[in-house]
């Protein structure tokens, strides 16, 4: 007899709830093996098989989700292992109720929440557990992981501004590259042999442009594979150190894009400083946090910079000044911030300043990126049009 793979949540003796596969021939065979081996069953059901190939991935927004309900849970004053049971018996999400099991089983072990966090390094980073952390010390949990989810929440939102604006000019570009090979392999090849027969002298642009849709018509297989290669090549020099430097290197200096990609890096940075500080996290271990969190390069290594020169008794105002990444207006009001012993709400207010600027620059380029795209569109598409007509144009002209 065949048997089926079954996915069970148990509790043992001493309470502690454990989840995991079974093998048995139907699921009344996997409950009393189950019970058997001295666990009651708290849940049990076939697994369909895709869910091993294809674990179901735990968004950004998932984790929000589950923090915002932890949060007022525990605000309520229910324990957190309560409020973490309770928040798993609602979990649709199968990768992360395993996950919300683990942390269950951890801290009824006695661990302490962030020790458990830190075992799922993926899901929840650096920022997240440290931050999880401080709270514990300060008896604040419930505050800090509502804190948490309205960080996380800024987080997704900057980026998904970043994303709308590439997707018009990603889609675009597409689009012009998509319009420029039908039109070299399908209409300048039908042109050909009209001027063939007629015997007019071509004009330069049609002569590079009929060489040009013979190389793409013939080589079509050398074209396809240098464009895989080009694709591969830059997905895998990203991977490496010195490629992120290039590309990060190029996001804050590109024409357009690069004063956005500045203002999202410093929106992030200042966020996660004033969050950091705010929640009792040392300036130093928040200096560290802030440079991995900020996305590019050449800020991780001003805020690493910064916090070795903090160790000398510098103040962040005095690191920063005169650093071309860093505007004067915002070494100004840190300045203000640390002058006055409010440095965490002077932070917290300079990243909504931010954020709001992200909002701007955000309409900006794509306000300037729009025209620009239909520009170069234009100049391609109407490039090979000149170059089909003006051996026409030199037909018409010919005495008849």
């Amino acid at each position: 007899m065949s048997h089926a793979v079954f996915v069970y949540r148990v509790q043992d003796a001493r309470g502690h709830v454990i989840a995991g596969q079974i093998e048995a021939a139907t699921a009344a065979a996997a409950q009393q093996q189950l019970r058997s081996d001295g666990f009651t069953v708290l849940e049990l059901e076939e697994e369909d098989g895709l869910g091993s190939l294809f674990p179901r991935r735990v968004t950004r927004q998932d984790i929000i989700y589950f923090t915002s309900q932890l949060a007022v849970m525990v605000d309520t004053g229910i324990t957190l292992s309560a409020a973490l049971d309770g928040v798993l018996q609602q979990e649709a999400n199968s990768t992360l109720k395993d996950v919300l099991t683990d942390l269950k089983s951890t801290v009824e072990a006695g661990d302490d929440f962030s020790a458990a966090l830190a075992k799922h390094p993926k899901l929840f980073d650096r920022t997240y557990v440290s931050l999880i952390k401080a709270s514990e010390a300060t008896g604040s949990l419930g505050e800090m992981l509502e804190r948490i989810a309205a960080y996380l929440r800024k987080e997704v939102e900057t980026r998904s501004k970043i994303r709308a604006a590439l997707a018009y000019p990603t889609v675009m570009l597409v689009m012009a590259v998509a319009v420029t090979v039908f039109l070299l392999t399908f209409i300048m090849p039908k042109f050909m042999p009209l001027f063939e027969r007629q015997g007019v002298e071509l004009p330069t642009p049609t002569k590079f442009m009929l060489a040009l849709s013979g190389a793409v018509t013939h080589y079509w297989y050398l074209w396809t594979v240098l464009g895989v290669a080009a694709v591969v090549g830059f997905v895998a020099s990203r991977r490496t150190p010195r490629g992120r430097q290039g590309w990060d290197w190029l996001k804050i200096n590109a024409p357009i894009l690069g004063p956005m990609f500045r203002k999202v890096a410093l929106s992030r940075s200042v966020r996660t400083l004033g969050t950091m500080i705010s929640s009792g996290v040392s300036v130093l271990e928040a200096l560290d946090l802030t440079a991995e969190v900020s996305g590019n390069h050449y800020y991780r290594q001003l805020w690493l910079s910064v916090r070795t020169r903090v160790t000398t008794g510098l103040q962040i105002n005095e690191c920063v000044s005169g650093e071309p990444l860093v505007p004067r207006v915002l070494v100004q009001m840190i300045k203000a911030g640390e002058d006055s012993g409010r440095l965490d709400q002077v932070l917290l207010k300079i990243s909504n300043y931010y954020d709001h600027d992200v909002d701007q620059a955000v309409k900006a380029v794509t306000s300037l990126i729009e025209p620009l795209m239909i520009v170069v569109m234009g100049f391609v598409v109407g490039g090979i049009a000149m170059a089909l007509l003006l051996p026409i144009f030199s037909l018409s002209r010919r005495p008849g």
